[in-house]
């Protein structure tokens, strides 16, 4: 499939069952309380992954609950882990520049602006490519079977977009990228509306999103990598 068809299939995907969104929405909703549905809502977008990949072309059923929690803490932790070094170059460099600023005693808070705009600047980049590696260790871990290390054998990971071609991979997840900032835009206008917008932001623009980001992922390996 073509990177168009793709977005085609995955943008009109989640409208197949809008009970099912509205529900992922719920568990959204609800993580505002307590933390537990935050990780079932990354434990459901894990198995629409998975289904997708193995040629299913409608969404699944919320079942078999505790296997999606354990699924979604899983992503937690890939997540965590691979995105652990962009954030704490982010974190440290911006005391570095604190302290580096205080210690000299410069006042001048172009210099400060400077020196953290140019370490946010690395740490954007390292999310960036980091960011990259993680979807495949995502999708790799799905190809076997929700095993957790798999998301951490690096030959494997690094072989697929090898195979599909990395200007490919990186045009995909650019288009990835424009999409969520379309959707912040569209949440962000809707919450002008007081109160209702947030909700309808939460309970369906977030999930839409969520569903269609796995869905996108699914079609694209399994379309340029014989699974």
């Amino acid at each position: 499939m073509e990177i168009g068809e793709i977005i085609s299939d995955s943008i009109s995907f989640p409208s197949t069952d809008w009970t099912k969104v509205l529900i992922l929405g719920i568990m959204l909703l609800t993580s505002f309380i307590i933390i537990i549905p935050i990780f079932m809502v990354m434990g459901y977008c894990f198995r629409i992954l998975k289904s997708s990949l193995a040629g299913f072309n409608e969404l699944p059923d919320f079942e078999m609950l505790g296997e999606m929690f354990e699924d979604g803490l899983k992503v937690f932790i890939v997540n965590f882990i691979y995105f652990l070094i962009p954030t704490l170059v982010i974190i440290i460099g911006g005391w570095a520049s604190i302290a580096s600023v205080s210690i000299t005693g410069m006042a001048d808070p172009t210099i400060f602006f400077a020196l953290l705009g140019g370490v946010s600047i690395i740490g954007f980049i390292l999310a960036f490519v980091f960011g990259l590696i993680a979807i495949i260790a995502i999708v790799n871990m799905a190809l076997n079977d929700s095993d957790l290390g798999s998301a951490f054998r690096f030959r494997e990971i690094l072989e697929q977009p090898s195979m599909i071609g990395w200007g490919k991979y990186f045009i995909w997840y650019i288009v990835m990228i424009i999409i969520g900032l379309i959707g912040c835009i569209i949440t962000n206008f809707l919450n002008l509306i007081p109160l209702l917008g947030i909700i309808f932001g939460i309970l369906v623009i977030y999930p839409f999103l969520c569903i269609f980001y796995a869905r996108s992922a699914a079609l694209f390996f399994s379309s340029n990598v014989e699974i």
